[in-house]
């Protein structure tokens, strides 16, 4: 089980309900779903990562479906409505059109249906931290889009692959509008002040796995939660 104790308990119960993982990677969380007894499905833009979903998830007598596809495009190769739409962690930086986006959420959702995203806080991502263990800020909050030389961890095995690598930097206001935009219903917006990954070198690590910048007391949240119905 790969999921997190927060995503667990905002998704709640999934038992018998479709679910959409959008981003999936090499699906661990998706499989984690089918496990608790949705019917789930992982969409992923990388074919390594696909190829190796299915092969896990055939590994471990699992129904688990898996499509390959870029998100924007997902609505031309895949024609369902699910109860639940999923994406976690690490997603939103890959995606310039925060409104296409949720369209295409909004579009793969029943009536009635959740969406619901677990993310690193844009806030985190104003900040460089300094050799004295300060935090600088650096970049913009705002929408902006930032290019980074040198290489990527491969999808495919060890090593790297160089090529340049665009991210983009989405305000939490610019991803509740969008989903409003789309015609889904914010229930809530929550902000925590540990995350699941060290974003920082001078992280702690709690007894319930979260990290924490313990020298700025839980001054600035590290991740968010949006669940929204449509």
């Amino acid at each position: 089980m790969t999921l997190h104790d927060l995503e667990l308990r905002e998704v709640g119960d999934v038992s018998g309900k479709t679910l959409l993982h959008l981003q999936c990677h090499f699906g661990l969380d998706t499989m984690s779903w089918s496990r608790l007894g949705a019917k789930a499905t992982g969409v992923d833009l990388s074919d390594a990562a696909i190829d190796l979903a299915r092969s896990l998830s055939a590994e471990l007598g699992l129904d688990t479906r898996f499509i390959r596809s870029n998100i924007y495009d997902l609505p031309d190769v895949l024609d369902e409505q699910f109860d639940i739409v999923f994406t976690s962690y690490g997603v939103l930086c890959w995606l310039p059109d925060m409104d296409k986006w949720a369209e295409v959420i909004a579009n793969h959702l029943k009536p009635g249906g959740t969406f619901y995203i677990a993310d690193g806080h844009p806030v985190m991502n104003v900040f460089e931290m300094s050799e004295a263990g300060n935090l600088i800020p650096t970049y913009s909050y705002l929408n902006e889009e930032w290019l980074w030389e040198g290489g990527e961890p491969s999808y495919a095995g060890e090593g790297t692959i160089e090529s340049p690598v665009y991210e983009w930097q989405h305000s939490l206001g610019e991803i509740v509008t969008a989903l409003a935009k789309a015609g889904l219903q914010i229930e809530y917006l929550h902000e925590f002040t540990h995350c699941f990954f060290r974003f920082f070198p001078t992280m702690v690590q709690g007894e319930d796995g979260g990290w924490r910048l313990p020298e700025y007391n839980e001054s600035y949240p590290q991740i968010f939660s949006i669940r929204a119905t449509k």
